[in-house]
């Protein structure tokens, strides 16, 4: 029988690629704590900055919010109704329940409201949903923290999402991304700081926690990501990391580490403009939000 780390408990949870064993109350300790490092390792923000958490029902994101307001920072919610049917209403629910539970602010954006849900416009669209939900979500969190009053916009991407990602931006070389995969983006150019205090824990260490601090979250994955290759990159890293436990974390860590900062020293600072529809940061005339929006209208009114 493993005993925690820190007491003669009997220990519930063993983290193989940290070799540490801990009982539930040390657990969430330790989970605080690892995000707090994170935080400070990449000077994402302080006890001073004004917060705003991108929550989507999951675990990840209702785990950050509890642990950053554990930790004592000023961080409330932000919520995108993406109007997938039954996953939406869900995701809402368990989102503005948990909002309830802590005593937080939960700002909302109904998508129907500002230019379709995601089933409509992907009867307009033709690309992945899951590449119309990013615009859209990159844009709604952006303009509304701004709009609000945030400094910082959070987001609960894990270790497993980083890895993913990067294991799939090496495969294909894509360079200008590589370059922008860093838990901090700073605020320049009209966007406002982005980070990804997760960063370095994995989903199952982010499931746990939020099992033991008795968090509801929806467990069903987005019915749109059914064939999405990251889920492959996901399983397949998953299998390397049961055979050879702290591969994901070696992975990204050393990225950050070695690769990282060659690839700053050849970065080009590009100077963005401002749509002339919102006024929001854009590289063209007309930024991707309101050229999906012109779209979306041209195709209605031709099918009307």
């Amino acid at each position: 029988m493993r005993k925690c780390y820190k007491c003669d408990k009997k220990a519930q949870i063993y983290l193989p690629q940290h070799r540490l064993a801990f009982c539930k109350d040390h657990y969430l300790e330790w989970f605080d704590s690892r995000v707090e490092k994170t935080i400070k390792e990449f000077k994402m923000f302080d006890k001073n900055s004004k917060i705003l958490v991108a929550v989507s029902g999951g675990k990840d994101s209702l785990s950050l919010w509890n642990a950053l307001v554990k930790l004592g920072y000023n961080v409330d919610g932000f919520y995108i109704n993406l109007g997938i049917g039954d996953y939406s209403q869900k995701s809402k629910e368990l989102a503005l329940k948990f909002t309830e539970k802590i005593g937080k602010t939960l700002h909302i954006v109904e998508l129907k409201d500002e230019i379709a849900t995601i089933p409509e416009m992907k009867t307009y669209d033709n690309r992945p949903a899951c590449s119309i939900c990013g615009t859209i979500k990159r844009y709604f969190m952006n303009k509304k923290a701004k709009e609000l009053g945030y400094d910082i916009i959070a987001t609960g991407h894990n270790l497993d999402d980083e890895a993913a990602v990067l294991f799939s931006n090496t495969l294909n070389w894509s360079v200008e991304y590589l370059k922008r995969q860093y838990p901090v983006l700073k605020e320049e150019n009209g966007f406002i700081r982005k980070v990804k205090p997760l960063c370095k824990i994995s989903e199952k260490e982010s499931a746990m926690y939020a099992i033991l601090s008795g968090i509801e979250y929806i467990e069903e994955e987005c019915p749109y990501s059914v064939g999405a290759t990251s889920i492959d990159y996901k399983l397949f890293l998953s299998q390397l990391e049961e055979k050879s436990p702290g591969t994901k974390l070696r992975f990204y860590s050393e990225f950050l580490r070695k690769m990282y900062p060659i690839l700053q020293s050849y970065e080009e600072k590009v100077e963005l403009g401002r749509c002339e529809i919102c006024g929001e940061p854009s590289m063209n005339r007309i930024c991707s939000y309101c050229s999906l929006k012109m779209k979306l209208q041209a195709k209605k009114e031709k099918t009307v």
